[in-house]
């Protein structure tokens, strides 16, 4: 099928002035708002500049842009247009960033002001750069809008037409460009957001997730944007400080984060009901699995449950989730509606209730593969099934819980450990505020669990060797004797990913 109505800019913009929402405000950041008309008209008129920029249908644009207004008018604009976006991660290094700039073949790039320096260097591989100024007062991009006329026709597309990219950041190697069809972006919407978040027309969504992120895309953009809602957009670090202020000013219905954030969070002294917002009533939690305690915490000191959930690029968004209604703390809940889910064995069959295997997902928003990348696309997407690389069990009552990635399971005295497990029974020590396990050789060149612990402010001045064993007989109380970790590390911080994963192979290797 092809025409419009494929075309995913159809659903998320057009469809609401068809249907008399154009006034309402859908994106707020700290200096403009835009409702769904001024979105739509803005868009034409960047699918305008793109033709009238000579970049064609199907060739590729990159958006090294903050989180402000002229994201979702540059994205959208370019599905409009049939161009293929490419958001990147603003947090990368120079030479990564420079990496996906020339890997995509880019036609042009659409920068925010305050990142062009550090990427100069890697910008002279691109034909057009198009440098926006945040506040969208002057500066290139507003007048590549004003340069063209607003009467660009919305491209007709199959759904199954590759619509953007986004580069994988997985905690190894160079990232992947992993490309998205136009169904994609209703298919989360249709499964995660309508049975999971269940928005409204008048729900405020706020993420801490940058929309770089397939997390943060959905969350901020897609999500709310499938209910005519709005969302709130930061540009700046989401600090605690910055989180914060923004829950009080704009009084969010939804937040989303990562467990990194919600730990910080939880450390501020300011932290109260509602984390300032006395609408909120869901948090979501991807990225990274979150601990028990720390939902249990929240919970109590928010007043509001954090659905903890898991997604990828590859799916890009969550697949696996717990429910507003159906919460279990310490798991990653049950199968999102829409999604099917399987462990499996090194043999490839489904392993047996309470065994550990990599979780393999099947549903609607799977990509169509990696850019150049034959072999990985053929050991990731097989058949209808993407393997994930996690480590997964189920219970008996069909909630999956995450043991740790694949390449990051230990096997200590011929039983399998997780890493996860054993971060979690740390965390659970009101002295450590993050902690990651890696396996390493002891005198006999048998692997045994190692912890790099970092200590809640408070705790910095404790007795390092003390508190040492005490953490010890934490672990070996809670999960079990063998798997509490030999040695102890008090680093300042913990080696990750700009998107906040740890980086546990950097930790094996002795480069943190």
């Amino acid at each position: 099928m092809n025409g419009t109505d494929g075309n995913a800019y159809d659903y998320f913009v057009a469809r609401h002035l068809r249907d008399g929402r154009g006034e309402r405000i859908a994106f707020t950041d700290p200096w403009r708002s835009l409702s769904y008309a001024e979105l739509d008209t803005a868009s034409a008129r960047f699918a305008a500049g793109l033709v009238r920029a000579g970049i064609e249908r199907e060739r590729r644009i990159a958006l090294v842009m903050l989180d402000t207004i002229d994201f979702p008018i540059a994205f959208w604009g370019a599905l409009r247009a049939g161009v293929v976006p490419i958001p990147i991660n603003t947090l990368l290094p120079a030479d990564i960033a420079g990496y996906i700039l020339q890997d995509s073949r880019a036609a042009a790039l659409f920068v925010s002001a305050p990142l062009l320096d550090e990427l100069k260097p890697a910008a002279r591989r691109v034909g057009r750069v198009v440098v926006g100024n945040p506040d969208g007062t002057g500066g290139g991009f507003a007048e590549f809008l004003a340069g063209a006329g607003p009467g660009a026709a919305m491209a007709e597309c199959s759904p199954d037409e590759v619509a953007f990219w986004l580069y994988s950041s997985g905690s190894t190697g160079l990232p992947k460009g992993v490309r998205h069809v136009h169904a994609s972006l209703k298919a989360t919407a249709d499964t995660y957001a309508a049975n999971v978040l269940r928005l409204n027309p008048d729900d405020v969504a706020f993420s801490a997730a940058k929309l770089f992120f397939a997390y943060g895309l959905g969350n901020s953009m897609t999500f709310p944007m499938a209910a005519g809602a709005s969302s709130v957009l930061l540009p700046d670090r989401p600090t605690p400080d910055a989180v914060l202020d923004v829950m009080r000013r704009r009084r969010p219905t939804l937040f989303g984060g990562v467990p990194t954030l919600y730990a910080a969070l939880l450390a501020h002294p300011q932290l109260g009901p509602g984390a300032g917002s006395d609408r909120l009533r869901t948090c979501i939690s991807a990225g990274e699995p979150l601990p028990e305690h720390l939902g249990l915490r929240w919970r109590d000191r928010v007043g509001c449950d954090i659905l903890d959930g898991i997604g990828s690029t590859e799916m890009l968004h969550i697949f696996l989730s717990n429910r507003p209604d159906d919460i279990r703390y310490g798991t990653t809940g049950k199968p999102v509606p829409g999604y099917e889910l399987r462990i499996v064995g090194d043999d490839g069959a489904e392993v047996a209730d309470g065994e550990s295997g990599e979780l393999s997902v099947r549903g609607p928003s799977a990509a169509e593969g990696y850019w150049n990348q034959r072999e990985k696309s053929r050991l990731t997407f097989r058949g209808e099934w993407t393997h994930t690389g996690d480590t997964y069990t189920r219970d008996a009552d069909g909630y999956y819980r995450y043991c740790g990635r694949s390449d990051d399971m230990l096997k200590v005295g011929g039983i399998w450990v997780s890493p996860f497990e054993v971060e979690e029974a740390l965390i659970a020590h009101p002295a450590v505020l993050e902690a990651a396990v890696v396996g390493q050789p002891d005198a006999d060149g048998l692997i045994k669990p190692k912890a790099f612990v970092v200590l809640q402010a408070n705790a910095a001045a404790e007795d390092r060797a003390a508190l040492a064993a005490t953490l010890q007989n934490t672990v070996k109380e809670r999960i079990g004797v063998w798997k509490y970790p030999r040695w102890i590390e008090f680093p300042d911080t913990l080696p990750k990913t700009a998107n906040g994963k740890i980086q546990r192979y950097k930790l094996r290797d002795g480069q943190a």
